[in-house]
């Protein structure tokens, strides 16, 4: 997307959505330049309000919160919508703001939208249909292709060893915690699966960017097989699976579980004819200092790893140090006591905060970002192969006819 407008000064945002993730979102704003939070929408006042109050304290704008998503799309003073309300409410939300543009009732350049862009293949064309319809710039918020680890590591390896040896050949990524924060997360029907769908569209993304050359599209890598295997390893055991209906409104392990691992081998052809493999695993039954992920990119002389609790801070705390249970050291915190490795920035670390600078730079330009819908599309192709390849113990192979309407077996209909 060319601008044709003189750049806007500041973009002002509206954020729909008030949980966990767009909180997170909120701190990485204060890294961000020429940005408002004007408006924030969520079914439940007292948490928009939250957010709002929380806009405030980081002095990130004057932030209203809306009593209605129509209301949000609406105002004067919102530029483009963050998309961060649970997955089975999302493609309402983009049929919501298509329908107010169309109408000219609202005036907006952009929408972005969290992982995974949709549940199936067909609410992700959807999806993008609906937003290149109503003539909206739009960004995927995949965080961790902005890492700075990858951003930096991907740098150094195709300005100094792919040139000497050779593109890579191999990414392996891996993302794993003892589990989400909210009982949506845990909902087949609602998420559109378990693990592999929460996590597994980082793990994909991530090894595709790096795979990538820089500016080179992903598409440009072609899907050749899928890979997949699930298992439910923890939270269907009967101490887990009652400890999580105990704190988890709604979810009740014993009757209808979603998968708590999975791993996925990919084979792709790259734009030199040659074959290349990610590999990528996924976990909610890891139970170590909290978040982990793992990135590694190979290649003919050359290799690049990152470890996310391999930090550079660490404390340690005797067991005469005690506390409330908390996540101010690393998210998904499993401890409050011993040697524990501390994130320091962690919406810096994880990509939070140059994905949204880059993300406000881009709407704010009329500019394409390198995240779009038609990236969170391929990731959600990728995720039903591999669903598809679980469930049924085979290699998916492409191209793929069937899987437009394809459901995984833990969102399907009762």
């Amino acid at each position: 997307m060319n601008t044709s407008h003189e750049p806007l000064k500041t973009l002002r945002i509206g954020m729909v959505g008030s949980g966990f993730i767009a909180h997170f979102h909120l701190k990485s704003m204060l890294g961000v330049r020429n940005v408002e939070v004007t408006g924030v929408y969520s079914p439940t006042a007292a948490n928009r309000a939250a957010l709002a109050e929380a806009v405030a304290k980081m002095d990130l704008g004057r932030c209203i919160a809306y009593d209605t998503l129509e209301d949000l799309v609406r105002a004067d003073d919102v530029d483009a919508l963050w998309i961060l309300s649970p997955n089975d409410t999302r493609l309402d939300v983009m049929r919501t703001i298509h329908r107010l543009v169309k109408e000219r009732a609202a005036s907006l350049v952009g929408v972005a939208c969290e992982k995974p862009l949709a549940r199936t293949i067909a609410e992700a064309r959807e999806f993008l249909s609906l937003a290149e319809d109503a003539g909206l710039n739009h960004g995927y918020l995949e965080n961790q292709v902005f890492s700075t680890a990858v951003q930096r590591g991907k740098e150094i390896i195709w300005q100094r060893a792919v040139p000497a040896s050779g593109r890579p050949y191999l990414a392996r990524a891996a993302e794993e915690h003892s589990g989400p924060h909210e009982p949506w997360f845990w909902q087949g029907k609602r998420q559109g699966g378990g693990v592999l769908s929460d996590m597994m569209c980082h793990s994909v993304e991530v090894a595709r960017f790096m795979l990538a050359a820089p500016g080179e599209e992903r598409s440009a890598l072609e899907l050749v097989s899928a890979n997949a295997t699930i298992g439910h390893l923890k939270w269907t055991r009967p101490e887990y699976a009652k400890q999580l209906g105990e704190r988890m409104k709604g979810v009740d392990y014993t009757r209808r579980p979603a998968e708590d691992f999975a791993r996925g081998t990919l084979v792709l052809r790259d734009p030199e004819g040659r074959e290349v493999i990610i590999e990528t695993t996924t976990s909610w039954a890891y139970v170590g200092a909290g978040l982990r992920i793992q990135l590694e990119l190979l290649g003919p002389e050359y290799a690049m790893e990152f470890s996310s609790l391999n930090t550079g801070l660490k404390l340690f705390l005797s067991r005469n140090v005690t506390g409330r249970e908390g996540e101010d050291l690393v998210e998904k915190q499993n401890a409050e006591q011993g040697q524990m490795p501390v994130v320091e920035d962690e919406a810096g670390i994880y990509g939070y905060t140059s994905e949204n600078r880059h993300m406000v730079d881009c709407f704010r330009r009329g500019e394409t970002p390198i995240e779009t819908w038609h990236d969170g599309f391929d990731v959600v192709r990728i995720l039903m192969a591999l669903y598809r390849s679980a469930e049924t113990g085979q290699t998916v192979r492409f191209p793929v006819d069937d899987l437009e309407d394809y459901v995984p077996p833990v969102a399907r209909d009762d």
